[in-house]
């Protein structure tokens, strides 16, 4: 029998305005970066940031639907501004950070909350609760040169139609710029990474039916659907 090795399909996210798409080339997410949702968690208030990731094809496009995930009885949504990296950059200061943006998006980091639960009570990795098929619903991305620099603005969430969560981005207890200088200490990154920059308080269960939007002051409304 012949097997057929296929390169992977490579992910790419609507760039609001043009014709062009932006290439994603890895995923990064912060944990715990809102007071009110670090304390919703069972957390302290501020902490360093710590970060865990999705792989590129858990990317879900605007207006299409998400499956329910297996494995899980407590599905919840978190609504994030998601960061696109424009330029490469290691060992980044704060003051040199926003120099990396390409732009902004609306995300949702989808999480099978009972895994998670059970590998923080086990002291093992996130990938199954954070990292599984189309965990990452997106939004278009919105260039830093069209808008500028975004560091305050409302960031919501409605499940059918009612209010989940809302709050503002400069509540965010690490502010953009001091994440991707962190991150970098970490990573070399480059043009084509996301990152997630958490999500506020609200988070939430979903059940098949759901219909789901979420937005951010300037940017493009994320909606979606759990199937």
């Amino acid at each position: 029998m012949d097997y057929v090795i296929k390169a992977p399909v490579q992910v790419s996210v609507e760039v609001k305005g043009t014709n062009s798409r932006f290439p994603v080339r890895r995923i990064f997410c912060v944990g715990r970066n809102y007071a009110a949702h670090a304390r919703e968690m069972g957390n302290d208030d501020r902490e360093p940031p710590f970060f865990f990731t999705k792989p590129a094809d858990a990317v879900v496009a605007n207006n299409a639907s998400v499956p329910y995930p297996p494995r899980t009885s407590n599905f919840h949504h978190e609504v994030e501004l998601v960061v696109a990296i424009g330029s490469a950059g290691k060992n980044v200061a704060k003051g040199d950070a926003s120099a990396l943006i390409y732009g902004y998006a609306v995300g949702i980091d989808l999480t099978r909350r009972d895994l998670q639960n059970q590998a923080k009570d086990g002291g093992k990795p996130w990938d199954t609760s954070k990292g599984f098929d189309h965990s990452a619903p997106l939004a278009a991305i919105h260039s830093r040169k069209d808008i500028g620099l975004i560091e305050n603005g409302e960031i919501w969430l409605k499940v059918n139609g009612k209010d989940r969560q809302r709050a503002n981005l400069a509540e965010m207890t690490w502010k953009v710029p001091e994440i991707i200088a962190e991150l970098s200490t970490l990573f070399e990154l480059a043009p084509g990474d996301l990152i997630f920059t958490g999500t506020p308080a609200g988070v939430g269960p979903l059940v098949r039916g759901d219909v789901i939007e979420a937005g951010i002051d300037g940017l493009t409304t994320l909606n979606t659907k759990i199937e």
